[in-house]
């Protein structure tokens, strides 16, 4: 027996948690329902000064399911949400899901060639987007997505009363877009949907093994990917979660700032529903005056932020003068939370009440977290949860376990590992490795476990970058790049931003071809630019560009991008 066979984190555990979950015997659609019918005149969630009870939610939900399906959605169909955080995204989330749908997540912040592949990729038959992204980027892909049957538009100020609409819309505050239809496609208003559609109370069957979510990640390579998790795997996830924090039902109101296009903001937008917990919607994560009125006049039991929002609100005066006794856990994930950060943040919100986790997509998406109410040790992302093992092993071989103190790749085994990449066997075969009798997830993280069982991020995948929160893979970058003419081979690299230092700049270091090294410097520099704007999501388009006369390679010829670091 190993050192991580013996689970020395255990005994740091809550009381009452026990090393293990009973078996999961419900779907995700079950705890859902629960949520829904538990009190219904609860507040299931505040935006922007609008309050919607579960009884809403559970009629505007229906309505959405019963549509869907008279579209022909069948259950395992998929459905992509394409919204900020709106009263329409967990409408839609719970419709679809309750249809027996799959729902994929579809970031706001994709151009459209991004857009079309991700729902071409998962089959997407149902698209739920903004009428200002329907106009300027669905259209652009109408004739590129062809399993798209049925594009339901809405806009951010649907819900909203109607002189913060109309004010809104005036004023041009609130974005919108003009829709117009599309050949061989249902189009329809999200309003009209609901108004006009009955709900049809007979319930699909859903079973454990069937697909709740397809998630976009990075994954470890950088080619997009969609981790295929199942009703198990989020039940499971859900569950550990909810022990882990000591969740109850309708136990208080919450306050995330990661989209639910995010893996951790759905999952915290799932439990919240699950629980009948009421959430403070935040379509704008930026806005810390609206997160600061929000949380002041709807005192959240429990925050969930990446460290740079958490800097960012307590930059705002408004945040220290809020009362935080209510508050009993600051959740941070996504990139690391510096110990001076932590306690400043502490010195506002309560001594002990941030806690770090570490996850990913794949995992549903929780892996490890600090105790709640136990040793919280600053700089960790805590110790396993219940019936997840988790092992560091060598990361050229993959399966040598390496010493305690020791730095190697996170692997792990439990019932929140996704079931693979859809439809992506390879990248299945290569993240989901046999090690032992069982299959383990690699997770390309590298990490140390100290004698406890606490695990401190030693660092990632060495290509991938952490730009506000969002994974940034290098090889993505390049590939567009590479594309551009004016580039003869490229590198992106990834360097500490001053402004934000749990964040980088993306940083792409080219070799221009002889043509372009003729022309004016200055205006290639632009050329480029404009590409990669026009084929990535703003977050990955470099920042600095830098042109070299040849890239440094290693012995082996490929390019030593520790060199360039």
């Amino acid at each position: 027996m190993t050192v991580y066979d013996e689970k020395p984190w255990v005994k740091w555990y809550d009381p009452p948690l026990s090393a293990e979950i009973k078996a999961v015997d419900e779907t995700y659609v079950d705890m859902l329902e629960r949520g829904l019918k538990f009190r219904p005149e609860v507040v299931a969630f505040h935006f922007l000064g609008v309050a919607f009870t579960y009884k809403e939610l559970d009629r505007l939900s229906m309505r959405f399911a019963s549509y869907i399906r008279k579209q022909g959605c069948n259950p395992g169909d998929v459905v992509g949400i394409n919204l900020p955080n709106l009263p329409q995204y967990l409408i839609a989330l719970a419709g679809a899901l309750r249809a027996g749908c799959v729902v994929t997540g579809v970031s706001p912040l994709l151009t459209p060639k991004e857009m079309a592949y991700q729902l071409n990729d998962a089959g997407a038959s149902v698209l739920v987007t903004l009428d200002a992204i329907y106009e300027n980027r669905v259209q652009k892909i109408k004739n590129d997505i062809p399993n798209v049957k049925c594009i339901v538009t809405t806009n951010i100020a649907d819900y909203l009363p109607p002189l913060k609409r109309v004010l809104g819309k005036l004023l041009k505050k609130i974005p919108s877009g003009k829709v117009e239809p599309i050949t061989g496609k249902e189009v329809i208003s999200f309003k009209d949907l609901i108004a006009n559609t009955l709900p049809d109370i007979s319930r699909p069957s859903v079973k454990l093994d069937d697909t709740c979510l397809i998630q976009y990640t990075g994954g470890t390579t950088g080619t997009p990917k969609g981790a295929v998790l199942t009703h198990w795997n989020m039940v499971s996830n859900l569950t550990q979660g909810k022990q882990w924090l000591d969740l109850q039902m309708d136990g208080g109101t919450v306050c995330s700032g990661f989209p639910f296009f995010h893996m951790a903001g759905l999952y915290f937008g799932m439990v919240s529903m699950s629980l009948a917990f009421t959430q403070c919607l935040i379509p704008d994560p930026r806005n810390t005056k609206n997160i600061c009125k929000e949380i002041s006049e709807h005192p959240p039991m429990m925050m969930l932020m990446v460290p740079s929002l958490y800097q960012m609100l307590m930059d705002d005066p408004a945040f220290s003068r809020i009362d935080f006794s209510s508050c009993k856990a600051c959740i941070s994930g996504a990139s690391p939370f510096s110990k001076e950060a932590i306690n400043a943040l502490e010195s506002i919100v309560g001594l002990g009440k941030v806690v770090e986790l570490y996850g990913m997509t794949e995992a549903s998406p929780i892996i490890t977290l600090n105790p709640l109410k136990g040793k919280k040790k600053i700089g960790s992302v805590g110790v396993p949860l219940q019936s997840t093992l988790v092992k560091l092993v060598d990361v050229e071989t993959g399966k040598k376990e390496v010493a305690l103190g020791e730095v190697g790749e996170i692997i792990v085994h439990g019932p929140q590992v996704m079931k693979g990449y859809y439809n992506k066997p390879e990248e299945t075969d290569n993240t989901l490795r046999e090690l032992g009798n069982e299959k383990w997830l690699y997770t390309g993280d590298v990490a140390r476990m100290d004698e406890d069982g606490y695990f401190y991020i030693a660092d990632r995948t060495k290509d991938m970058l952490i730009v506000g929160g969002y994974k940034v893979f290098s090889r993505e970058v390049e590939e567009v790049l590479s594309e551009q003419p004016a580039v003869e081979s490229c590198a992106i690299v990834g360097i500490v931003n001053p402004d934000r230092p749990d964040s980088q700049i993306v940083k792409a270091v080219i070799q221009l071809t002889k043509d372009a090294q003729a022309k004016d410097q200055e205006q290639v520099k632009k050329d480029i630019l404009e590409y990669c704007k026009e084929n990535l999501a703003p977050y990955k388009v470099p920042k600095m560009i830098v042109f070299m006369e040849a890239l440094p390679l290693t012995a082996v010829g490929k390019v030593d991008k520790k060199a360039l670091r």
